[in-house]
């Protein structure tokens, strides 16, 4: 499997990832277990997660996929075979939420005891917290860095401006700075990333890894009339956001692609990502051994430049 470095941290990632908010959600832990042995078989050993998932479901708090990551590090003692990033800053309860040096001196507590470690790899703040200054936050995660319990932060669901805000103070006050960033990018989602957040993070060398990669599911072309709605928990929002003639233009475009590559349209739209120079891995889920096996063949495909240029024009905003 060919890797990547994220950002300037000099942590060596695959080139997909794999997003961990299915577990405790749409996958029970025994399925879960079963899929993270499996990332391990296929060389995808960079698993993003966060401590609100998967507090959306019924009878959930929060926390539960951290719980079945850590549970699975305890029976598999493979700790130092993985590659963990999470996050803070989402609502965890009353008062349990935002970027505060307090809150995050506590959450990061919580988290290392679910995942039943003693380090995190990446930890992420989830989403910009406007009313705590932004020095206030590096401060705290650069002290969480000193003291060996993360080895490098990044951020997610910052504005460009914010980004480069943030930067430029953690180069001013000498402050670990945010080695990635998590946007929502895919290959209809383009706009925002491209326009306001890539030439921030390809001027200050920073790892983008995207979420939504597969824009919850419609890229893999199984939303292609409003009844596929039933097909999935997520059909519905997919098709009321995707399934219009810039949506259905783009299935046309990774269908005939994918017919030359003998590969899915979820495979070549990964591999679209993967080939932009600005994007080091992509995140993607899985809810069996067998869709994961699919999603890795995206880190082997290599598309031609011809072929990339296509599915760029084809999937073009402008």
């Amino acid at each position: 499997m060919e890797t990547r470095t994220l950002g300037r941290s000099g942590i060596v990632i695959p080139k997909l990832v794999f997003g961990g908010n299915v577990f405790g959600w749409t996958v029970d832990q025994a399925t879960s277990f079963n899929i993270l042995d499996a990332l391990l078989e296929q060389q995808l050993n960079f698993i993003d997660t966060a401590d609100v998932y998967s507090a959306w479901v019924e009878g959930n708090q929060g926390g539960e996929s951290e719980t079945i990551i850590g549970n699975w590090l305890k029976k598999s003692g493979k700790r130092d075979k993985v590659i963990i990033a999470t996050k803070v800053g989402n609502p965890m309860g009353e008062a349990k939420k935002g970027l505060s040096a307090a809150y995050i001196k506590q959450a990061v507590e919580a988290s290392l005891r679910r995942l039943q470690t003693d380090y995190i790899d990446l930890y992420q703040s989830h989403k910009d917290d406007p009313g705590i200054p932004l020095e206030e936050t590096l401060t705290a995660f650069d002290a969480l860095i000193k003291e060996g319990k993360v080895r490098a932060i990044g951020a997610s669901n910052y504005s460009g401006a914010r980004l480069a805000e943030a930067l430029q103070i953690s180069e001013r006050h000498g402050l670990a700075r945010y080695e990635t960033l998590q946007p929502e990018y895919n290959f209809y989602d383009r706009q925002q990333y491209e326009q306001d957040l890539e030439p921030v993070v390809t001027e200050h060398g920073v790892g983008v890894i995207n979420y939504y990669a597969l824009a919850s599911g419609f890229l893999s072309g199984k939303y292609r009339a409003k009844e596929d709605a039933a097909k999935s928990r997520r059909g519905e929002g997919a098709i009321a956001k995707y399934l219009n003639p810039r949506g259905l233009r783009i299935l046309a475009a990774l269908d005939a692609v994918s017919e030359r590559y003998h590969a899915t349209p979820s495979q070549v739209a990964l591999a679209w990502q993967i080939k932009r120079p600005s994007i080091t891995a992509p995140i993607a889920s899985a809810t069996s051994i067998d869709q994961l096996k699919e999603l890795s063949k995206a880190a082997e495909l290599r598309l031609s430049d011809e072929d990339y240029r296509l599915l760029e024009q084809e999937s073009a905003w402008q």
